[in-house]
């Protein structure tokens, strides 16, 4: 038995980090949808020829190729054991379509997932952490009205994913403001909820 989880929190809520360290503290791989976008356009694959076409007008990579390519992923780490298949998802699912699409795939593969773990987080601390990000690495697009758009596209599209996992029981909400090292003994701790 392999940890399966979907990690949920808005953008600055620290995801990339947290998952990246559960990964590491449970042996599993963490799958960012940014990196898999990376991999295949940078492969030159034809989901990634399809991606770059939308993000190179600045438009939102739709659906069926995110869910090709998450497919195309998972699939490539089943092995002969599906029961040994663990992952922390970063990114995926963004939306309620995407979650039943994931249900499919990891029922091909002949697993489920554990449950979400959503990382909270104040709108204006994560303004504020965003802020400074962007202040550091030199992100002129990452202005306070920009960030605070994005918080509404997740309240309004990521946000719904949360109430199914609740719907189903499988849901813990951690949160994840904080020093990084308590942020990940929260989050460790939390699974002992998803059992």
């Amino acid at each position: 038995m392999s940890a399966r989880i979907v990690l949920l929190g808005p953008p600055g809520a620290g995801k990339g980090t947290q998952a990246a360290r559960l990964a590491q503290e449970l042996g599993v791989e963490a799958i960012s949808t940014g990196d898999i976008f990376r991999a295949n356009i940078k492969g030159g694959t034809e989901l990634g020829r399809l991606a770059q076409e939308y993000t190179a007008k600045g438009e939102l990579v739709p659906d069926s190729v995110t869910n090709a390519m998450v497919k195309d992923k998972l699939t490539s780490m089943v092995g002969e054991d599906p029961a040994r298949l663990g992952f922390i998802l970063d990114g995926y699912p963004r939306n309620v379509a995407q979650v039943a699409e994931l249900d499919n795939i990891l029922e091909e593969i002949g697993v489920t997932v554990d449950g979400a773990v959503e990382l909270t987080a104040d709108n204006d601390i994560v303004v504020e952490r965003l802020l400074k990000r962007a202040e550091i690495e030199g992100r002129q697009d990452d202005t306070e009205p920009v960030i605070r758009h994005r918080l509404d596209v997740y309240a309004q599209q990521t946000a719904p994913i949360a109430q199914v996992y609740l719907e189903r029981g499988r849901l813990v909400q951690v949160d994840g403001i904080g020093d990084i090292d308590e942020v990940t003994a929260r989050l460790i701790k939390s699974l002992e909820q998803l059992g």
